[in-house]
This record gives C-alpha cells, sequence and structure tokens, in this order.
C-alpha cells in the first residue's frame, strides 16, 4: 500500500500540522518506506519466540522495608527553634 498526499494531508490536519506541498511529497516517501520495512517485518516467523515487554533483562534490586526508630522525640526537637514540646512550631502560611 502507498502512501499518498491525501494520506499524509489528513495525518497533518490531526496534528495540527501545515505542510507546502515539497513537505508532503517527502512526508508521502518516507511514511511509504517506513511502511515497506514493517511488510518485512512481517514476514519474520517469530512463531518459536517468546513474547516479551523488554528485550533487556532487568532486575530490579529491592531491599527489606522496615521502620527503626532511631532518635527519640526529645533528641529532634533539641534542633528545633520553637516546640511545645511535642510538635515543631513553624509560621503560619496562607
Amino acid at each position: 500500500m502507498a502512501i499518498g498526499k491525501e494520506e499524509v494531508r489528513g495525518v497533518a490536519e490531526l496534528a495540527r500540522l501545515e505542510l507546502d506541498e515539497t513537505k508532503l511529497d517527502q512526508f508521502a516517501r518516507q511514511m511509504d518506506s517506513i511502511l515497506e520495512y514493517v511488510h518485512k517485518l512481517e514476514e519474520v516467523d517469530t512463531s518459536a519466540v517468546e513474547p516479551m515487554y523488554t528485550p533487556v533483562d532487568n532486575v530490579t534490586v529491592l531491599r527489606e522495608d522496615w521502620e527503626e526508630k532511631e532518635y527519640t522525640r526529645d533528641q529532634v526537637l533539641e534542633n528545633a527553634p520553637e516546640d511545645d514540646g511535642r510538635f515543631f512550631i513553624v509560621p503560619k502560611i496562607i
């Protein structure tokens, strides 16, 4: 299937692009060569290939997540410019 100017014009309109006649010809040729390449790929026998979502074997290394209390409330509040004994006191932001 050859891509013509009308198909390119339709795609350009959907993408809200203004293309002159030279660009229409250029994109028609480029889209046509892309489709030829896709048709070549369709000829390849992939029946013995296992489907995958990526060709790269990425392994995500995760560590166990745990809660650990390193400091007491009093130790944390020691560095606060102002506190009420339980919480930081900060200026009101509206």
